[in-house]
C-alpha cells in the first residue's frame, strides 16, 4: 500500500501546486501528470489491497481526473476555469480525506464488516424514508383546488401565451390547435420563430394568423445569452397580458384549461405557478425507456425537501407568472445563461409565498406529449447545469443513487442467500419495498394511471439516471450539447467557441 499512497500524495501535492500563479502557467502539463498519477495510485491500491475504502478512494479519484482534464481541454475562460477547478479539487480532496479517516477509524476501533453493513443498512432505510415522506408531502401540496371557480369575463386578467419555437413542425401545430380552441376571453397568443432552419416552422405560425396568433421573428443570440432565454425576453417585451404563460410546444390544452388555470392561481393568491402536466403514455415499443426517463425528472423535483434549501420544484413545460413580477425580478437578463430560468423566478416569487407547483388533473386539462428522443435530449441538456456544473455534486448524487436506490436490492439478494439475522433481513425488505413504492408513485403521477412495471422499474431508473447524469457532465465538459441545432455549452459553460474547421 505504501507505493500507492506515495504516488497518491505526489499527485495531490502537484494538484495543490496549481493554485500557485507561477505553476498555473504549466497547468496542462501538471494536470496530465496529476491525472496519470491518480489513475496509477488507484490501480495500485486495488491490486495491493482491494477494500471498500480503497474502492471509494479510486471512485472519487475518477472525478478528480475529470477535473484535471477540464484544464487539459482548456475550453473555458481562463479565470473562470481556474476558479471552478480549484473549488472542485478542494471538495473532492476533502471527500477522500473523510473516507480515509472513516475507514481508518473503523479498523482502529474494531468495527467489523458485518457491523458496518448493519449501520449502513439503517442509514439507507432512514434516507429512503426521508425521500418517501418528502414525496408524499409534495404530492399532497401540489394537488389543484377541488373546486375551481368559473370566473366571469370581467374577473379574469388579460393573458398572453408565449411560445418560443425553433425547428418545430407537428408538435407546434398540435399545440396551437388546442390553444386557439380556448374559451379564455382576454387571450393573446405569441409565437416566436427562433431563427429556425426548418422553413415549415414560420409557415405553421403564420398559418394560424387568421385565428389571432401573432408571429414574432427571433434574433440571433447575443453573447452571454442562451438562445431560448433571449427568445423568452423578446416574447416578454411583446406581451400585453397581465399574466404570461410560457408554454412548450409539447403542451396541450383543453378548451377551458386556461380559464381554470388562471382561476386556480387567483384562488391560491399566487404570482407564479408551474404545472405538472399529465404525460401521454408512449407506444409500447418506447414505454420502457419513457418510464425510466420522464418520471426520473419529476422524481428529483418532488422527492427532496426543497423548502429547506429555498429551491422550489419547477418544470418548464408550462409556467404562469405575473408580468410585473417577472420584470421586477430583472427579466430574463438576470438569468441569461441559466438552463432552467424559471427556477430563479420561482425562488423570487416564493420569498413571499407567491409560488405554487401544481398538478394538472381532469379539471385543469393540461397534458404533455413528448417523444422519448426529446425526453432524452432534455435530460442531457438540463441535468448537469441543474447541479451548477460541478463534478463534485455529480459524484455525490451518483453515490446517493447507487447506495440509496440500487445497492439495497443487491444487499437483499445477498442476504436471502446468506440467511442473516431476521432484523437485518426485515430492514432490507422494508427499504426495497419503500423504494419500489416511491418510484411507482412518481410513475403514476407522470402518466396519471397505475402502472405495475413503474413500481418494478425503480432500481433500473436509478441506474439509468446515473448514466444520464454522468453523460450530461461529459458532454458539457468535453464535447457539445446540441439542442435545436445550437451548441448550448458556449453560454452555459462559458466555453470559448472553437474556430470552424477549414476544408482542404
Amino acid at each position: 500500500m505504501i507505493p500507492a499512497l506515495a504516488v497518491f500524495a505526489v499527485a495531490t501535492l502537484l494538484e495543490l501546486s496549481l493554485w500557485i500563479p507561477s505553476f498555473w502557467r504549466a497547468q496542462k502539463v501538471i494536470a496530465w501528470v496529476v491525472a496519470v498519477g491518480l489513475l496509477l495510485s488507484g490501480a495500485l491500491m486495488i491490486l495491493e489491497r482491494s477494500t471498500f475504502g480503497s474502492i471509494m478512494l479510486l471512485f472519487i479519484s475518477a472525478y478528480r481526473i475529470v477535473n484535471m482534464l477540464r484544464i487539459v481541454k482548456g475550453r473555458m475562460e481562463k479565470h473562470y476555469l481556474r476558479r471552478v477547478v480549484t473549488k472542485t479539487g478542494l471538495q473532492l480532496m476533502a471527500m477522500q480525506l473523510v473516507i480515509a479517516v472513516s475507514w481508518w477509524a473503523c479498523q482502529h476501533y474494531g468495527i467489523t464488516l458485518d457491523s458496518f453493513w448493519v449501520i449502513f443498512s439503517g442509514l439507507q432505510l432512514a434516507g429512503v424514508l426521508v425521500v418517501v415522506l418528502s414525496t408524499e408531502r409534495h404530492l399532497r401540496t401540489t394537488l389543484p383546488p377541488k373546486d375551481v371557480a368559473n370566473l366571469a369575463k370581467q374577473e379574469l386578467p388579460t393573458l398572453t401565451v408565449a411560445i418560443p419555437a425553433r425547428n418545430e413542425t407537428d408538435d407546434l401545430e398540435a399545440c396551437l390547435a388546442t390553444l386557439i380552441a380556448s374559451d379564455y376571453p382576454k387571450l393573446e397568443i405569441l409565437v416566436l420563430d427562433d431563427c429556425s432552419q426548418n422553413a415549415r416552422t414560420p409557415e405553421i405560425i403564420r398559418g394560424f394568423a387568421h385565428a389571432g396568433v401573432r408571429f414574432l421573428q427571433g434574433e440571433l443570440p447575443r453573447d452571454g445569452w442562451l438562445a431560448k432565454n433571449q427568445a423568452y425576453q423578446q416574447l416578454l417585451d411583446e406581451a400585453n397580458g397581465e399574466l404570461v404563460l410560457f408554454a412548450g410546444v409539447d403542451s396541450r390544452y383543453a378548451p377551458d384549461s386556461l380559464r381554470r388555470l388562471v382561476a386556480a392561481m387567483l384562488a391560491k393568491n399566487k404570482t407564479m405557478m408551474s404545472i405538472i402536466p399529465a404525460n401521454t403514455l408512449q407506444p409500447m415499443a418506447a414505454q420502457s425507456q419513457s418510464i425510466l426517463l420522464q418520471p426520473s425528472r419529476y422524481a428529483w423535483e418532488l422527492s427532496l425537501p426543497r423548502k429547506m434549501f429555498n429551491r422550489p420544484p419547477v418544470l418548464s413545460t408550462c409556467w404562469l407568472i405575473r408580468k410585473n413580477t417577472l420584470k421586477s425580478a430583472g427579466g430574463f437578463a438576470a438569468v441569461s445563461r441559466s438552463i432552467v430560468p424559471e427556477s430563479y423566478f420561482a425562488r423570487v416569487a416564493g420569498v413571499h409565498d407567491g409560488y405554487s407547483f401544481m398538478q394538472s388533473n381532469e379539471v385543469i386539462g393540461i397534458t404533455s406529449a413528448k417523444a422519448v428522443p426529446e425526453q432524452f435530449d432534455t435530460s442531457i441538456r438540463t441535468r448537469y447545469p441543474q447541479l451548477h456544473r460541478r463534478p463534485e455534486l455529480v459524484l455525490i448524487l451518483t453515490l446517493a443513487e447507487a447506495f440509496g436506490f440500487i445497492l439495497p436490492f443487491v444487499l437483499l439478494a445477498a442476504k436471502l442467500v446468506l440467511q442473516p439475522p431476521m432484523t437485518s433481513l426485515v430492514v432490507s425488505v422494508v427499504t426495497c419495498a419503500l423504494i419500489l413504492y416511491f418510484y411507482g408513485r412518481i410513475v403514476s403521477l407522470t402518466y396519471r394511471r397505475f402502472l405495475l412495471r413503474g413500481f418494478l422499474a425503480a432500481p433500473f431508473a436509478a441506474l439509468f439516471d446515473i448514466v444520464v447524469l454522468n453523460y450530461s457532465m461529459a458532454r458539457y465538459e468535453f464535447s457539445e450539447v446540441i439542442w435545436k441545432g445550437r451548441n448550448v455549452c458556449i453560454p452555459v459553460m462559458r466555453a470559448i467557441p472553437s474556430l470552424p474547421k477549414i476544408d482542404g
